[in-house]
């Protein structure tokens, strides 16, 4: 079982900056990917950005540039910095964790969502 806490939603003008944080708990070391979504009102969840176990990284096209994510590796935390935001960028964001505890057996797991939003 993996529980996943997410942390630094908040309101910030276009062109701010947020840093939202997703800490793992329970069985960490079953985790491989873990991955950062959003859902804006009225839209399906998007992938925003993904990083593997072995430090491997990958960013949706529409934020490419302007957010980074990374991992402490002595905190077991995720981070999604997000620069130079945009109203369209307002969204919850949820933090996923692709966990494979054993050959052949995987779960996801989701945060329970930050809320981010661009205000004018």
């Amino acid at each position: 079982q993996v529980q996943l806490v997410e942390s630094g939603g908040g309101l910030v003008q276009p062109g701010g900056s947020l840093r939202l944080s997703c800490a793992p708990y329970g069985d960490i070391f079953s985790i491989n990917t873990v991955c950062w979504y959003r859902q804006a009102p009225g839209k399906e969840r998007e992938l925003v950005a993904s990083i593997t176990s072995s430090g491997s990284t990958s960013c949706a096209d529409s934020v490419k540039g302007r957010f980074t994510i990374s991992r402490d590796n002595v905190k077991n935390t995720v981070h999604l910095q997000m620069n130079s935001l945009k109203p369209e960028d307002t969204a919850v964001y949820y933090c996923d964790a692709l966990s494979t505890p054993r050959i052949g057996v995987s779960y996801t797991y989701w945060g329970q969502g930050a809320q981010g939003t661009l205000s004018s």
